[in-house]
């Protein structure tokens, strides 16, 4: 047995885990309270989140390609910023995913609620993980397979509002809210009827939107000519941010506007069901499961991936380390998913686990804020230590170095806006002892390897 990751994901697979990583339940359920929070500007929000993560993914992209031994960004920071920063990249981003899968089988299994009430949602989270661990186990081309099919209901589903939106632009339809018209976006107090403080607080509701666009990054080691397939994926992210974030919005503030936007209600569910679509609620139900159990299938394969990376740089259980004949990371994926099991017990002792969700789920997205970080800084030192790789890269981020501090400063300013908010404070006070425990955890491991 090699114990090496196999090259089955095809440029469709990634094209469409690009999309599926830039779309989340965030859009579907959450646009409702970040048009509620910033108004009209929550379009300059996405526009300028949306150009920062691209150039993100243009650094990422870069540095992957420059060394296709690299299996994910935990070997890129490991790379050039030391061992230490990729134990801290590979394990945050694995607990990350950990956390936010517990969500998200919780999300599953209430979504399921909506139609079978009378099932336990601990069986539907139960039925839920072992249906994705057995798919993870058979190969990475099921799991691309699994989330083309995800991204494809997702994508049809924004299209589809598009569409019908400027059908009724055009036919200027009647809604209890007035005529249906592009000059709701300004004429309700402005582009900014909240001031500059609802825009920023915008900023952190709608960076999270995007957590999971990173998830390239992780199916490097096993995408059939990433030369081809990466650059392609990275570079349709602005248009489809443009079409999906922006241009979804645009439509749902010109039917109704901004200000009569129920923010505990789905936008999307509201504006099928000015048009008479008696299913509205229940189609919409069914897309935001479909995204739930995405963003879990990919938790479960980026965690696998990520103890494998761990594995080969002896920062984590060399068992980690061992495939199956299908090229899987086995152990690591029954590992991972053994934990997401907690979620199982959490939703069968806690009738109601939404509060405690919201706090851990705030932990999660603290961290991936901080890995994000550390894959900026990584490609700084790149630039430092290997400008010949630069030189010779067919796939360069715009901007170099400056992009490269302006994406690592907008982050630092995230984290600032984040101080703002109870829930997210409580975040940022719990996450350094996640970081003591690491640092304990790896100078024991340290000790181990060279005593």
């Amino acid at each position: 047995m090699s114990n090496n990751l196999q090259r089955e994901l095809s440029n469709r697979h990634v094209q469409l885990i690009a999309i599926g990583g830039a779309i989340g339940t965030g859009l579907f359920l959450g646009a409702g309270e970040t048009i509620h929070a910033a108004g009209p500007s929550i379009l300059l929000t996405y526009i300028i989140i949306g150009f920062i993560l691209f150039m993100f993914m243009r650094a990422l992209g870069e540095i992957l390609l420059s060394n296709t031994d690299f299996h994910s960004f935990a070997d890129v920071t490991h790379t050039y910023i030391g061992p230490y920063a990729g134990y801290i990249t590979g394990w945050t981003y694995w607990f990350c995913w950990i956390v936010t899968g517990m969500a998200e089988v919780t999300a599953v299994a209430k979504y399921v609620n909506f139609w079978f009430p009378d099932i336990p949602t601990w069986i539907t989270a139960l039925f839920t993980i072992l249906v994705l661990m057995t798919m993870n186990l058979m190969t990475a081309k099921l799991f691309g397979e699994l989330e083309f099919w995800f991204s494809i209901i997702k994508i049809t589903t924004i299209i589809a509002l598009i569409v019908v939106g400027i059908i009724m632009l055009v036919m200027a339809y009647k809604t209890p809210y007035g005529t249906a018209s592009i000059t709701h976006i300004w004429s309700h107090g402005g582009f900014f009827p909240n001031g500059i403080n609802g825009f920023f607080l915008s900023f952190q509701m709608a960076t999270f939107a995007f957590v999971g666009i990173e998830l390239i990054g992780v199916t490097a080691g096993e995408t059939k000519d990433p030369h081809t397939t990466i650059p392609k994926a990275i570079n349709s992210v602005p248009i489809r941010i443009m079409l999906f974030y922006v241009g979804s919005l645009i439509i749902i503030m010109s039917i109704t506007p901004w200000n009569k936007i129920d923010p505990s209600e789905s936008p999307f569910v509201t504006l099928f069901g000015l048009i008479g679509i008696p299913i509205a609620a229940a189609l919409i139900n069914f897309v935001v499961l479909t995204a739930a159990a995405s963003s879990c299938n990919s938790g479960i394969f980026s965690n696998s991936r990520m103890l494998y990376g761990l594995s080969q740089n002896d920062q984590a259980n060399k068992g980690f380390g061992q495939t199956n004949k299908r090229g899987v990371p086995y152990k690591a994926t029954l590992f991972s998913c053994s934990l997401l099991m907690i979620s199982v017990i959490l939703n069968y002792v806690i009738k109601d686990s939404g509060e405690v969700f919201k706090y851990v789920t705030s932990v999660s997205t603290v961290l991936f804020l901080v890995v994000w970080s550390l894959i900026t800084i990584a490609y700084i030192r790149y630039r430092k230590i290997s400008p010949e790789l630069n030189k010779s890269s067919k796939f360069k981020l715009p901007g170099g170095v400056v992009m490269a501090w302006i994406t690592l400063i907008f982050f630092i300013f995230v984290f600032i806006l984040l101080m703002t908010e109870k829930v997210t404070l409580i975040a940022i006070l719990i996450t350094p002892i996640w970081f003591i425990l690491l640092t304990v955890m790896y100078f024991n491991q340290k000790r181990k390897i060279f005593k």
